[in-house]
């Protein structure tokens, strides 16, 4: 009896450790490590911006930084992989009026499916245009 409670035990044990290491053979990290250190770039309102991960836009002639926080969720469809549906990215923004102390946060989408694309705050749209492929660098489009 003892000989069969250890076999389910050890039949467990690599069920668990199997499915935890599934998203690292996938090619995608268990857990995010912390954030650049942001730096600043500056953006004329209007035109295409990319930005890296951590990193920030002050828009020229607007109180206004858009800051490139995280990936929140990743189901886009892989190089090299064959897939039933594209998937999308979900980027977190941190949306700053520096002038007044105001800021916000906005999650925003690559697809429609789930999510907005764009948000509005301090008179201006930001909108997100594209996401490299490992979502290193955002592009968006801040009018």
């Amino acid at each position: 009896m003892d000989l069969q409670r250890f076999v389910a035990g050890l039949f467990a044990f690599a069920v668990v450790t199997v499915g935890a290491g599934s998203s690292v053979a996938a090619g995608r990290p268990a857990a995010a490590g912390p954030a650049p250190a942001p730096s600043t770039v500056s953006a004329p309102a209007g035109p295409d911006v990319t930005l890296r991960l951590g990193q920030e836009a002050a828009v020229q002639g607007k109180d206004l930084t858009v800051r490139y926080t995280r990936v929140v969720a990743d189901s886009r469809c892989r190089p090299g992989m064959q897939c039933i549906w594209q998937g999308e990215a979900t980027l977190a923004f941190l949306l700053k009026q520096p002038g007044r102390g105001e800021s916000t946060t906005a999650e925003l989408h690559s697809g429609l499916r789930t999510g907005p694309q764009a948000t509005s705050f301090a008179g201006s749209r930001v909108e997100l245009v594209s996401v490299s492929e490992d979502g290193g660098e955002a592009t968006v489009r801040i009018s």
